[in-house]
């Protein structure tokens, strides 16, 4: 009987492996790749607190709810780790956070500057300049934002209040999925298409902002004050946003999610190139 059970066992294990098997070459035949369907990896840029590597679930739900498979990039200022890093994913996600050392792009500390960490400078700084090297899509939000703008060769105001004439509120006291402030959205830009908006309420969590675009890069919306709302490559392969949108998109407000979808979108044809 143990005989007769195992033959059985083995012929099914015989005909599932020939099915597979069969696929396979059906699929080489005919120039399809199995593995083209896949999510794209997105990989988002973490910060560290303590002795933990961290990223905010904001940001995890959102890439998640616009299809894309999420990877959580811990600090590091090892280039090639990076460069290994960015071996395997497809599409990365900036992170919001402290402040970005003045230094950097030639300046002294304003008295106003906050919390600088120079780990993660240095960490942002490479991993933006890198994927953007490789033509890995990026998306940057609030210091992603401005992270990616100093990577490519611009500055930042250090104090909005203290160096933005009439300035409106950037640092709202209220839920981050609130907008608290208008921005204006140039028309036919990248944002304005993902919207479908020339005018949206943002909510709002920064005292910097860009002040001298990086070259390569256009601004895309403003606030009504002025400030920098957004940028994008020339190219389109890099885009970010002052605000936060994924606070938005946690909350079940899907008006922003098409920042993500997009974001994934060319993850998925940087994937199909590699």
């Amino acid at each position: 009987m143990k005989s007769i059970l195992r033959f059985k066992i083995g012929r099914s294990l015989c005909k599932a492996l020939i099915a597979v098997v069969a696929i396979f070459a059906l699929s080489v035949f005919a120039g399809v790749d199995l593995f083209a369907q896949r999510k794209p990896v997105i990989g988002v840029s973490g910060y560290t607190e303590g002795s933990t590597a961290r990223v905010g679930m904001t940001y995890v739900n959102s890439v998640r709810a616009a299809g894309g498979v999420v990877f959580v990039i811990p600090v590091t200022t090892d280039a090639a780790t990076i460069d290994e890093i960015l071996d395997n994913i497809d599409g990365l996600v900036m992170t919001g956070g402290e402040d970005v050392s003045p230094l950097i792009f030639g300046e002294q500390p304003h008295l106003r500057l906050g919390e600088v960490v120079p780990e993660r400078d240095t960490f942002d700084l490479t991993l933006i300049k890198r994927a953007i090297e490789r033509g890995i899509p990026v998306l940057g939000i609030c210091r992603g934002e401005q992270s990616m703008n100093i990577a490519m060769g611009g500055s930042l105001y250090q104090d909005i209040p203290t160096q933005v004439k009439d300035a409106v509120q950037h640092r709202q006291v209220a839920p981050n999925y609130y907008g608290s402030h208008t921005i204006k959205i140039v028309k036919g830009s990248l944002l304005n298409r993902l919207l479908g908006v020339e005018e949206i309420d943002v909510n709002s969590f920064h005292h910097q902002a860009v002040k001298d675009l990086a070259p390569g890069f256009k601004i895309t919306a403003r606030a009504t004050d002025g400030v920098v709302e957004a940028i994008e490559s020339e190219n389109g392969k890099a885009f970010g946003v002052q605000f936060h949108p994924e606070g938005f998109v946690n909350h079940g407000d899907m008006r922003f999610l098409p920042i993500f979808e997009h974001l994934v979108k060319m993850a998925s044809e940087y994937r199909a190139t590699k």
